[in-house]
């Protein structure tokens, strides 16, 4: 799963279960409940269980032996290899069969110390709750995201900037509002994307370039992945330029016997 992915801004995707529900304006075309149901034929949403998948273990670990010898990744010019975890899933969600498999995915993200998990989540309010015993100022090899898509859900930046991490991020998609608001001290990156897909809701450029200005000030990275549009990937340049910059990570030490 994920060998190739359509998502600009990482080069792996990985999904250790599939299967999530709606819970903000954010989520009303959810293109990954489109994808299980509809091309997989997958009950995963709502109140059904989750799919633990297989595969997709196995495949990080493929991964991480290509980045410990130095490999490039998909992108090319990143080292180490960034993976987003999940883009069927939300790693956070508070259902009770996934206590056991969250916790093998701590254990399989400190055992693959060459790869850059990318952690991003709609429920910022169990963050902290959800981090190892062993979190400390952060795992070096993860970066934490929350999704923020317009102001009515902006109080999720706070609960992100209060855990230490490696990079702090928010996924400014899908946009469906001004962040004008928003207060981007502690974070390190902002990807704005504009809703694709059948019934697409129409974004502003207003909204990206506000962003970006934001960034700029405060020394944030800022990614542009792409304009509102019926597929994916469909005008990826902001005002004729492709904008797409990632953040510089901390340095977190961490007990060499976890990496």
């Amino acid at each position: 799963m994920a060998e190739k992915t359509l998502i600009a801004w990482t080069d792996h995707t990985l999904n250790l279960w599939m299967g999530c529900s709606k819970i903000s304006e954010g989520c009303r075309n959810c293109y990954a409940l489109t994808l299980t149901k509809n091309r997989m034929g997958l009950d995963v949403w709502g109140n059904s269980p989750r799919q633990i998948t297989k595969a997709p273990w196995q495949n990080a670990r493929k991964w991480e032996r290509i980045a410990s010898r130095g490999e490039p990744g998909l992108l090319g010019n990143h080292k180490p290899h960034l993976v987003f975890v999940g883009s069927l899933m939300d790693w956070a969600e508070d259902v009770d069969q996934l206590v056991e498999p969250r916790e093998r995915m701590w254990l399989l993200i400190k055992e693959c110390r060459h790869l850059h998990f990318q952690l991003l989540t709609k429920r910022s309010e169990n963050i902290r709750r959800f981090l190892p015993d062993d979190w400390g100022d952060g795992y070096p090899n993860v970066w934490l995201g929350t999704s923020i898509e317009d102001m009515r859900v902006a109080r999720r930046a706070d609960d992100l900037r209060d855990i230490p991490a490696a990079v702090r991020f928010i996924s400014y998609e899908p946009a469906l509002g001004p962040l004008d608001q928003l207060d981007l001290f502690g974070i390190d990156w902002v990807i704005y994307g504009g809703e694709s897909g059948p019934g697409y809701r129409e974004h502003d450029l207003a909204w990206p370039r506000a962003m970006q200005r934001k960034c700029s000030e405060t020394g944030a990275a800022f990614f542009y992945k792409q304009s509102s549009a019926p597929r994916t990937e469909m005008g990826i340049t902001l005002d004729g330029k492709i904008v797409r910059k990632y953040p510089k990570p901390r340095r977190l030490s961490a007990p060499a016997m976890l990496f």
